[in-house]
């Protein structure tokens, strides 16, 4: 029978996994990559890279107590628990893992290591130091998600739900700033819908309105102070927020949509209701939410530039003020192999930032 990936690896940690630490400080969590730390895992999820497995965090003074705390755990902890295999083999090189049975030693997933390797290996940063507004820029939202969802079960050095708490959402200014680019990403495309199917290019247009939604679906999430997960949940995602109910059907329509006016409508509908969300965030001064034609043509848009004026104009930092208007990392970048590359996408994102 399916357990939930969380609940698997809390009851893991309670009555297997702790008891074998003995003495040894430790905080203790399920966070990091994985369907069951964002809630979204299905008993499809264990053919790999899921079942009991958590992650445990020793002070530095004890780091020199992972190689043995490793081994004690290999040849102690059960090979099966409430019905999952605890070793893991390997598939597709060292990088999956899969759950098997075993006769010898576990081949376990318990992480050990210290707070400060594990977060910067993760965020290509120590965030215990606080993070400046270009740090933030650097990481994608996926990456951010992963460290403050799923749960902690025991922070025995006090040190990961600070953390978790000072990581939850953007400083105020650097989410006026990360919105602005993403209604500057609608900006930029939305009188091509129109464009592209005046020309006959219905194709094209389709294409122009599938990254409209996207875009819009990212747009909501922001708006409601969620992380946006990668594309696997990010409709997942989108449908627990309260203005999912009136935007589905608009988003649904965009896509379905055969013909370009058709498109534009129900992405018109979509902007003047996350216009309209954007003013109920207070962190502007109201924009008015209706759509309006481009310039002299015949196309329905909402001129999302003036959102993205507004938003900057309210920013108040002087650093993130004078920023290109390219946004976080996944804003302009979406390579799998950039984005969970903690030392490139950092790379990248400082460049974009801040050029020569």
């Amino acid at each position: 029978m399916f357990l939930p990936g969380l609940q698997l690896s809390r009851a893991f940690y309670t009555e297997a996994v702790r008891p074998l630490l003995d003495d040894v400080p430790h905080s203790a969590a399920r966070i990091g990559a994985g369907s069951e730390v964002l809630g979204f895992d299905t008993p499809r999820s264990a053919d790999h890279e899921w079942g009991p497995r958590l992650e445990v965090f020793v002070p530095p003074d004890a780091a020199g107590r992972v190689p043995e705390l490793h081994r004690r755990l290999a040849e102690r902890l059960p090979r099966t628990f409430r019905g999952f295999p605890t070793h893991f083999e390997s598939v597709e090189g060292d990088h999956i893992g899969r759950m098997t049975s075993t006769d010898g030693p576990v081949r376990h997933r318990v992480d050990l290591g210290t707070v400060g390797q594990w977060w910067t290996s993760r965020l290509g940063v120590d965030p215990r130091a606080g993070l400046r507004p270009l740090d933030w820029l650097t990481l994608p939202t996926q990456s951010l998600a992963e460290v403050t969802a799923g749960a902690v079960f025991h922070d025995g050095l006090g040190e990961l739900e600070p953390l978790r708490a000072h990581l939850a959402w953007y400083p105020p200014d650097v989410w006026r700033y990360v919105l602005a680019c993403q209604w500057r990403r609608i900006a930029q495309e939305e009188a091509f819908v129109g464009r592209a199917g005046e020309v006959g290019d219905e194709l094209g247009s389709a294409v122009v309105a599938a990254r409209l939604v996207r875009d819009l679906v990212r747009l909501a999430l922001l708006l409601h102070r969620r992380y946006p997960p990668y594309s696997k949940w990010l409709g997942s995602a989108f449908a627990t927020l309260p203005v999912a109910t009136a935007l589905d059907p608009v988003l649904r329509g965009a896509l379905a949509a055969t013909s370009w006016r058709d498109r534009e409508r129900h992405l018109a509908a979509a902007y003047t209701t996350l216009a309209a969300v954007q003013n109920d965030t207070g962190l502007t001064t109201p924009v008015d939410p209706g759509t309006r034609p481009y310039f002299s043509r015949p196309f329905e848009v909402l001129a999302a530039d003036r959102v993205v004026d507004a938003l900057l104009a309210a920013v108040t930092d002087a650093e993130i003020a004078a920023l290109p208007r390219v946004g976080a990392l996944d804003q302009y970048a979406d390579h799998t192999d950039l984005l969970t590359d903690p030392a490139r996408r950092r790379a990248v994102a400082l460049a974009a930032l801040c050029p020569a």
